[in-house]
């Protein structure tokens, strides 16, 4: 079945984090969302991909390492933007000039960041409270309408948060009454933490709001949300559906390409049993929240939900759950069926070691998945050649690399000079190469990038997405796998995102990219 929920279209991927407006505060945050989404628009591109936005967990820049599978990062949350914020002017005179340092165009301050926001945040709650909250203005009422709407989710969140804060510790260090969730001293923290809880949920309501607010004016163009595989162990989720995870173990990836010893995420592993018997509740809920905030999703590491990869704690070899292959390709199609019922269009991150059964059920059920132009190859054939982008399948992802990849241009740089010239043997390639004057293909200059990039624009996928830095030959990278690094997650544009119609660079590249999606009907 070809799932045409998007139609035919270009777009880019952006994480949030990495754009930043002249106002923000040292992060791209919800408001900057409108100044972005123009700029696509304005290149023909209609779809955003953003990393996930969920709460990170405790001293962790990760997006896919979360305290809350439902919540977004207060990080994102535009401060100047909120009715409570008096002003920059109101700031302490240190805090200015933390500002004004995690505003420099470099690598993002997540610690100076999240400390600026919390305090300004927690000013602005009070306010809310003293204001609006004891009056019962017409702002309180929204609020007390919002924490309804969203009671399904935003009660026990509030509660974990809150806990989390005052006990300072992760919640496997609770109390036992607190770990095991024992009515009575929930209750006890209810009342207890009641304001601290209010605090958080006023956070939660601000960045909904921003976010409603940015996806009404996103000027034609899908946002396209990354729904992780887990969240962290020490979680508002893990915590309050313990049954459903082995704590003893953790899960991660076998030896790929990114890895030769495998990956180890450090987080639980789920029990597929109890999953299922709980008819899938928590991974609906996940689905729910997703197809509220974004027109589609990302599923990310979709293997994992067909057989997770698991290593125990303690001694004993890494394990698959399930473990014989129909078990492994009745819970994958299960899992995706159940995501997909909650309305939003699904794409499924299906790379590194992925067993032939996956790509086959997944084209079954008409779940695109990715295709990665350096790793579109005839394997089983003699020198490798590399597939066609135009015999690429509609229900498809068409990408020139990912969040955890080199950047095409180290990639073009890294490869044999046969691998170059197999590329520069492919029908579609040769076809664009003869508008274009010659070129040298050992040197990844603009003819080379463009070429490439309009070879995938071309291609025979539905969607393309292609990583910002591929569009402007950058070398930045945003993540490397299997490593903890200062410099993972920290990748900003080099230019306020309000002011890139002000940069010929960028107008350049919009031009380029608009004039692609108009001759291949992606627009």
């Amino acid at each position: 079945m070809r799932d045409a929920a998007l139609g035919r279209r270009a777009g880019l991927l952006i994480p949030l984090f990495s754009c930043p407006g002249t106002n923000s505060w040292g992060i791209g945050e919800i408001g900057d969302l409108d100044a972005l989404t123009a700029w696509l628009a304005g290149g023909g591109q209609r779809a955003l991909q953003l990393l996930p936005i969920n709460e990170m967990a405790a001293d962790q820049h990760s997006p896919y390492s979360a305290m809350s599978a439902m919540a977004i990062d207060p990080i994102y949350i535009s401060v100047g933007l909120v009715p409570e914020f008096p002003g920059e002017g109101s700031l302490p005179a240190e805090d200015q000039a933390l500002l004004a340092r995690v505003r420099q165009p470099s690598a993002i301050d997540y610690d100076g960041v999240r400390r600026l926001k919390r305090d300004a945040l927690r000013t602005c709650y009070e306010r809310f409270l003293a204001h609006e909250l004891n009056r019962g203005t017409e702002r309180a009422r929204a609020f007390a309408a919002f924490l309804s709407e969203q009671a399904w989710w935003i009660d026990e969140y509030a509660v974990f948060r809150a806990v989390r804060a005052a006990r300072g510790v992760p919640w496997a260090e609770w109390p036992e009454a607190l770990r095991g969730r024992d009515p009575a001293a929930l209750a006890d923290a209810r009342r207890g933490l009641a304001n601290e809880m209010a605090f958080h949920q006023y956070l939660q309501w601000i960045a909904h709001c921003q976010w409603q607010r940015a996806r009404s004016m996103a000027h034609g163009v899908a946002l396209l949300g990354d729904l992780p595989f887990m969240v962290d162990g020490d979680s508002a989720d893990v915590w309050a559906h313990q049954d459903q995870f082995r704590l003893d173990a953790t899960v991660g990836a076998p030896p790929d390409a990114f890895s030769a010893t495998g990956q180890d995420w450090g987080m639980p592993v789920y029990r597929w049993d109890i999953v299922s018997a709980d008819d899938f509740r928590w991974l609906r809920d996940r689905a729910r929240r997703n197809a509220d905030l974004y027109d589609g999703f990302r599923v990310d590491h979709v293997v994992g939900f067909y057989r997770t990869y698991g290593r125990p704690k303690g001694e004993g070899d890494p394990f698959f759950t399930p473990f014989l292959e129909p078990d492994q390709i009745a819970l994958g199609e299960r899992v995706l069926s159940v995501l997909r019922e909650a309305g939003a269009h699904v794409i499924a991150e299906d790379l590194g070691i992925i067993p032939d059964f996956v790509r086959a059920s997944m084209s079954r059920l008409g779940v695109p998945g990715f295709r990665v132009f350096r790793w579109e190859r005839f394997w089983h054939v003699d020198g490798h050649p590399y597939r066609d982008p135009s015999e690429y399948p509609a229900p498809s992802v068409a990408v020139s690399g990912t969040h955890d990849t080199d950047t095409m241009a180290v990639w073009w740089e890294g490869i044999l000079e046969h691998e170059r010239h197999q590329i520069l043997e492919l029908s579609t390639i040769r076809r664009l190469a003869a508008a274009i004057p010659a070129f040298a293909s050992n040197v990844y200059s603009p003819a080379v990038r463009d070429l490439l990039l309009e070879a995938l624009a071309a291609s025979g996928s539905d969607l393309t997405l292609i990583p910002v830095q591929d569009v402007f030959g950058w070398r930045d990278r945003i993540n490397v796998p299997a490593t903890v690094s200062e410099d993972n997650w920290t990748f900003r544009l080099p230019w306020p995102v309000d002011r890139l119609d002000e940069v010929s660079e960028a107008r350049e590249r919009q031009a380029s990219l608009r004039a692609w999606s108009e001759k291949h009907g992606r627009i």
